[in-house]
């Protein structure tokens, strides 16, 4: 068996940005805690502001507080996604949304059984929580999963419920959680999502 501190340790990085799409169907199969611990530690390496570091990461994997977790993200997740589903009703909807629509359906129904749930917290300065130094760290974190192998995807439906969540996470209300990323081994594979030209978005000086 390949060694930990080895995998995906030579996946090419602007490779790895390229296909790093979001994989919401993962199996039930736990991951080693180490995997876990390497993904979590390329978020580290983020930047922010005076070198604070503001993350707490807290992934879990207990069955019970999974599937409370998992409960309550469903149910929330079909609540949010109704209207689009009725949109989606109309033939003329793109089949692109109708995809997307799909694999976060089969997530929210599957989020019990994912085997890892990694919440994303980070400390308040001045009465905010600093995202600008979480979401780095997230994507260090997809990064991470696209290059060891694993499946990952990033929510942030629970703070719908994140009254409930973060204190059983042990997170005080001076260290919210901004965002919760559902990782396992993927069902499906890592790919070149659809994407528009960088030549429509990416002006010289001025837009014009």
């Amino acid at each position: 068996m390949q060694d930990i501190e080895s995998i995906g340790e030579d996946l090419p990085l602007l490779e790895g940005i390229r296909t790093c799409r979001h994989i919401r169907r993962l199996k039930p199969d736990p991951v080693p805690d180490a995997l876990i611990r390497k993904v979590c530690e390329a978020g580290t390496f983020a930047p922010s502001g005076g070198n604070r570091q503001p993350w707490i990461f807290v992934a879990v994997t207990d069955a019970e507080l999974r599937r409370f977790i998992g409960e309550r993200y469903r149910t929330h997740f079909l609540e949010y996604i109704a209207p689009a589903q009725e949109a989606a009703k109309d033939p003329s909807y793109p089949e692109v949304k109708r995809r997307n629509m799909r694999a976060a359906i089969y997530l929210a129904e599957h989020m019990s059984e994912v085997p890892v749930q990694l919440f994303v917290a980070g400390w308040k300065r001045r009465g905010a929580p600093q995202v600008q130094a979480l979401f780095p760290a997230i994507q260090n974190i997809l990064l991470a999963c696209r290059a060891v192998g694993l499946g990952a995807s990033l929510t942030t439906l629970h703070l719908r419920f994140a009254d409930e969540v973060d204190p059983r996470l042990g997170l005080a209300p001076d260290t919210p959680s901004c965002a919760m990323i559902p990782i396992g081994w993927p069902l499906g594979h890592y790919g070149r999502p659809p994407r528009r030209s960088v030549d429509q978005v990416l002006f010289f000086n001025r837009v014009s």
